[in-house]
């Protein structure tokens, strides 16, 4: 995805600098924050998850660009893994349509659907964010269902809730298909963010106020393939903020 839609992804409108230079002035408070509980709230099953160690090493071809790993390979796993247990209690004996949001799912939603026996469909929505700066932001639909989800029970899954721009226009298109029902599933939810009233049913974790990239999540395309979630370097993204800043 274009760095335009970073911009868009998970920030608010400020003054004189947009998402980025929002991130480059409370990094650092929020990393220590962190450092004193190294902790995650795993949500709607009370289960407990916890930061990666803080010796936990980032590979070194990404030292100079992920300052620390927040989410390992194998915290992440456990947790789908328990995810899809809660998904397949709650969808039992039923088809599902599940509805994937494109790009950022890709990992997470490949992880999940293996673990799920259940029978199920799958389709995706393209959704695109365009913005700048304190710029009116749109969200646009790139990609339509392909499939009828027209009384069927459905399954969106998207990588990351912030501030809840994506789902609170998603879900009413999809509402007004009638499905039986719809459930909604995040890896990541960002609750310091939000700005939408717009929750998920099923949650992987929650995270502070961090840039993070990894596992399907990208910075202008970048760091999709991690097999982690870290936390991204001030200096990468201020770079980029810079040089956006000087075409304009």
């Amino acid at each position: 995805m274009a760095i335009l839609h970073w911009f868009a992804q998970v920030g608010t409108q400020q003054p004189g600098g947009g998402r980025a230079g929002m991130f480059a002035t409370r990094h650092k408070k929020s990393l220590g924050k962190c450092a004193k509980r190294f902790s995650i709230r795993a949500m709607r099953n009370g289960a407990s998850a916890h930061f990666a160690r803080a010796n936990t090493l980032v590979p070194p071809r990404w030292r100079k660009e992920v300052e620390r790993i927040l989410i390992t390979d194998r915290q992440i796993a456990r947790r789908v893994r328990q995810m899809a247990c809660e998904i397949q209690r709650d969808f039992a004996g039923r088809e599902t349509v599940v509805i994937a949001l494109l790009n950022g799912t890709m990992m997470f939603l490949a992880d999940l659907i293996r673990n799920l026996s259940l029978p199920l469909r799958l389709d995706f929505m393209g959704v695109s964010s365009y913005g700048l700066g304190t710029e009116a932001r749109e969200v646009m639909f790139t990609k339509e269902l392909r499939l009828d989800v027209r009384g069927r029970d459905v399954l969106l899954v998207d990588d990351i809730l912030d501030t809840g721009r994506t789902l609170s226009r998603v879900l009413p298109k999809i509402q007004a298909l009638k499905p039986r029902r719809i459930k909604t599933c995040v890896l990541l939810d960002k609750v310091a963010r939000r700005e939408e009233d717009v929750e998920a049913d099923y949650v992987g974790f929650e995270i502070p106020d961090f840039f993070v990239v990894g596992y399907g999540l990208d910075f202008a395309e970048r760091y999709r393939n991690l097999p982690f979630v870290g936390v991204l370097h001030p200096h990468v993204y201020k770079a980029a903020i810079k040089s956006v800043n000087c075409k304009r």
